[in-house]
């Protein structure tokens, strides 16, 4: 991956701490506010991916009249929006503030942390829907011991500012390190969760699954570790709902010991996504609609 040059890399780093500095100098409510009016503004006057995600939405959703492709449209660029104000804000999102807003979180804490007390490790599987970040914070403000994976990025000084906006209590491995691999996996032996976003599109052919009425090609990598130590897979989805965070937890899956590693991680990959493609078409307005990554492009 090629490194910025320097001053690309500190302007680029410059303009994000003015923003962060106008952010964390406001209530967080207004912050939120304006992030949903700045996506209409996006979506309606700058028409920002419009067209693409237009047609993207109604693709997916060919009986969605031209008002609730818009509003899906708006709603999921807002909530990207406010992923952000959240992400500049992280490092003032403490315990108290993540039990005021999410809804019920010690009791989704406490089933994973049970569920984690069986000494196997847990692999938690969550999309690009809602704010993932939260659902990360959130877990681990509450004391589950929890670590994910994440890319560097090209330019080091935002890099380093990630890694301090993931906060206490989540511990992140770098991608792409040479003992990645093995590090997950010993972490899940000793009762830790690993949170996953599926890797929706792989360049090799691996699980084709129904998604979003097409068809998606996805990674088994997440469920290959659940099979590999005998870890359960909690299914899990975040959306926004009047002001605040909400959990739905939509199923915990577990390896069968008569399969094949290989067949198991198919398996449990297949149902992951069955029951992920059910809950985003529930509440499309959460799925991050414009991923410049789309999805549903099998591969040939």
């Amino acid at each position: 991956m090629a490194v910025k040059s320097k001053k690309a890399a500190l302007t680029e780093y410059a303009l994000l701490r003015g923003v962060c500095a106008v952010v964390n100098a406001i209530p967080y409510p207004l912050a939120c506010a304006l992030a949903r009016g700045f996506a209409w503004f996006l979506v309606e006057v700058v028409r920002f991916k419009r067209k693409r995600t237009f047609e993207r939405i109604k693709g997916c959703f060919p009986e969605k009249t031209h008002s609730d492709v818009r509003r899906i449209a708006i709603m999921s660029l807002s909530n990207v929006l406010m992923s952000a104000v959240e992400m500049i804000r992280a490092s003032s999102l403490d315990k108290a503030w993540i039990e005021r807003h999410v809804r019920d979180v010690h009791v989704y804490a406490d089933r994973l942390k049970a569920i984690a007390d069986e000494g196997k490790g847990v692999v938690i599987m969550v999309p690009h829907s809602g704010n993932w970040y939260m659902a990360a914070w959130a877990m681990a403000r509450c004391g589950v011991p929890l670590f994910a994976i994440a890319a560097k990025q090209r330019n080091p000084y935002i890099d380093a500012w990630m890694n301090r906006q993931y906060g206490e209590g989540l511990d992140v491995v770098e991608r792409g390190s040479a003992r990645v691999m093995a590090e997950i996996k010993a972490r899940l032996s000793k009762g830790q969760c690993f949170a996953i976003l599926p890797d929706l599109r792989v360049p090799a052919k691996d699980v084709e699954v129904p998604f979003l009425n097409g068809t998606a090609n996805v990674s088994h990598g997440g469920a290959s570790f659940a099979t590999a130590v005998g870890a359960p897979v909690v299914v899990a989805i975040m959306r926004r709902e009047n002001g605040k965070h909400v959990f739905d937890h939509l199923g915990t899956l577990r390896p069968d010991p008569e399969l094949s590693r290989k067949e198991d991680s198919v398996r449990l990959t297949r149902e992951t996504m069955a029951l992920l493609d059910a809950a985003i078409k529930k509440t499309p307005e959460h799925w991050f609609w414009y991923n410049k990554r789309w999805i549903l492009q099998p591969v040939q």
